[in-house]
């Protein structure tokens, strides 16, 4: 059974397995951009005390206040899902509220739209702290047919379609908060 819990050092090993997965490829709401060492005990550490910090920093340089949590079953990780509190104008064009992503060996066991729905329940009952929007904006590229299917399992509605700076389209959708997701 998944469960969705803040970063923790525990983590350290299964977190050490899933990173070399994703052999470099980022790994969308993990954050670890914001990590200079994720493989020594002490880096790791490190990075997880960044994660919680993030989710009362202040703005600076397009990066806003965000929550982080990661996806569990028992002692392995299996992803992480991170709640961008409000949006710039480029998480407004691009970015979005809300990014996830599911380590390679875990796909296709209904993580993703598990912890997106967990997530979206926890935004509609007011359990994350500061100022809440009533709707979410999620992204994603326009070929990545999984990512499609979650957001619009859990009721995003699509926007538009848009050509990013890489050339490369992307989808925007919508979630409105004030009702819960359909089966």
């Amino acid at each position: 059974m998944f469960e969705l819990v803040p970063p923790n050092a525990a983590f350290h090993r299964s977190f050490l397995e899933s990173h070399r997965e994703w052999a470099g490829v980022h790994q969308d709401g993990a954050a670890v951009f914001m990590a200079e060492d994720v493989t020594s005990p002490e880096g790791f550490a490190d990075w997880v005390g960044k994660l919680l910090d993030a989710e009362s920093a202040t703005e600076k340089d397009g990066i806003v206040p965000c929550t982080y949590l990661w996806i569990t079953e028992g002692p392995r990780y299996v992803g992480a899902i991170a709640f961008r509190h409000h949006l710039t104008q480029a998480l407004l064009n691009s970015g979005g509220h809300i990014g996830y992503g599911i380590r390679p060996s875990d796909r296709r066991r209904g993580a993703a739209t598990w912890a997106l729905r967990e997530l979206l329940a926890r935004l509609a009952a007011q359990e994350l702290g500061g100022v809440l929007p009533d709707r979410v904006l999620l992204t994603c590229d326009d070929d990545n047919s999984a990512s499609i299917s979650t957001i619009e399992r859990c009721d995003g509605r699509l926007e538009d379609v848009r050509t990013g700076e890489d050339g490369r389209l992307f989808r925007r959708y919508w979630i409105d908060l004030g009702k819960p997701a359909a089966d």
